[in-house]
């Protein structure tokens, strides 16, 4: 009997430490995790697929504050994608991962964040997944997730204008009654890493981001505009530039139904003198039926390609834009979803996308071959999300 409590005594004593670790640290640990499978079809000589994916923000986090003083406190967060399919093996903060202070001044930090432009655009879009095989984001947005301007100009993704974007320095304003400013820019780390440093190449592709948003009771509101410099073709002495404006706006009706939309204009320098344009908009839904039961639609148009250009831009990475007359799509998604607590959902879904002659959007990570344009894709899937 004393042999025992001895050991307890023991144990308790080499754990105190740990404990008052434990009751002092700011350190937070959260995430989500999600798991979607359904059947696709690829279009025309292509095969039907079931597909695994793992969509809709997966991922495990970890953030945390240090109260400094005079209202100033230093914060991180490193959040990295979690694939449960153990299919793709990621590194560590891949995604919204950052270092920074905030105060009364608002909010600066560095690192990889979502920029502005996707935020703001954020605000309206309603009743739709962003990725899977229920994601409409790549007729809507050429894309949304992970993107990197600081390391090549020609694997930046430049079709995508909802960006998670690397090395950027970002500020946000303090908070003025639901109205927020944001402004971002990303560094030029590739004239140092890479051997493209004389004066003739685009040597430092760069993202700058603006935005301001509005979300207070029912109503929300965004605005944003994005410029990527130097994006061109790697040795092009041309210092070809893109840029792109949104808008996005929601309203919830009696707590019940949200109404929510988006507007993106975008413009891609292809050659000297010439220009590719593109303009985009949603619509979507998300009715609260009863209880735990709940509605989500969203349709999407792409209209035609319009300028000069020759060229598409990104169309073998999906959501790119190709050049000339028939080259928007429809796009249409439905689900239902069942909250089985705040935290677990499941949601059935239809989503489907029809191109017109010549443009090649795909349904998520369905593969599409650009010289088969005109084809359409859909798929249906479940979704399994859990927050913790």
């Amino acid at each position: 009997m004393q042999k025992k409590l001895i050991a307890i005594a023991v144990a308790g004593a080499l754990g105190a430490p740990a404990v008052a670790l434990a009751q002092t640290s700011t350190v937070q640990i959260y995430g989500t995790i999600t798991y979607e499978y359904g059947i696709g079809d690829q279009g025309r000589n292509r095969p039907n697929v079931d597909y695994a994916d793992t969509p809709g923000g997966s991922a495990i986090g970890f953030r945390g504050e240090e109260k400094l003083g005079g209202g100033l406190s230093a914060w991180f967060q490193c959040e990295t994608s979690a694939d449960v399919r153990a299919m793709d093996q990621e590194g560590w903060c891949t995604r919204n991962s950052a270092i920074g202070f905030k105060g009364a001044f608002g909010n600066l930090h560095f690192g990889r964040w979502d920029t502005p432009m996707k935020r703001a655009l954020n605000q309206g879009s309603v009743g739709m997944e962003e990725t899977g095989l229920l994601g409409i984001s790549f007729v809507a947005f050429g894309g949304s997730g992970g993107a990197d301007a600081t390391q090549s100009a020609d694997g930046n993704v430049r079709q995508r204008w909802k960006r998670r974007e690397a090395g950027l320095t970002y500020y946000e304003s303090p908070n003025f009654n639901g109205f927020q400013v944001l402004g971002a820019f990303s560094s030029g780390n590739r004239a140092a890493d890479s051997g493209a440093v004389d004066g003739t190449t685009n040597a430092k592709p760069r993202i700058w981001s603006l935005g301001a948003t509005y979300s207070a009771g029912p109503l929300a509101l965004g605005a944003g505009y994005e410029k990527h410099n130097e994006f061109g073709a790697l040795g092009a002495v041309a210092d070809f530039d893109d840029e792109g404006w949104g808008l996005s706006a929601a309203y919830t009706f009696a707590g019940k139904v949200k109404l929510g939309g988006t507007y993106l204009d975008r413009k891609w320098e292809t050659a000297p003198g010439r220009t590719l344009k593109k303009k985009t908009w949603t619509v979507g839904v998300n009715w609260a039926i009863a209880g735990p039961h709940s509605l989500q639609a969203s349709y999407t148009n792409a209209g035609d390609s319009k300028g000069n250009s020759l060229v598409g831009i990104g169309e073998a990475g999906g959501g790119g834009a190709a050049s000339g007359p028939d080259t928007g799509a429809n796009d249409w998604a439905i689900a239902y979803s069942y909250a089985f607590s705040k935290r677990t959902s499941l949601k059935f879904g239809y989503h489907k996308t029809d191109n017109d002659r010549n443009a090649a959007y795909e349904v998520g990570n369905l593969n599409l071959d650009p010289t088969a344009r005109g084809d359409n894709q859909s798929g249906i899937a479940f979704l399994i999300k859990h927050r913790f």
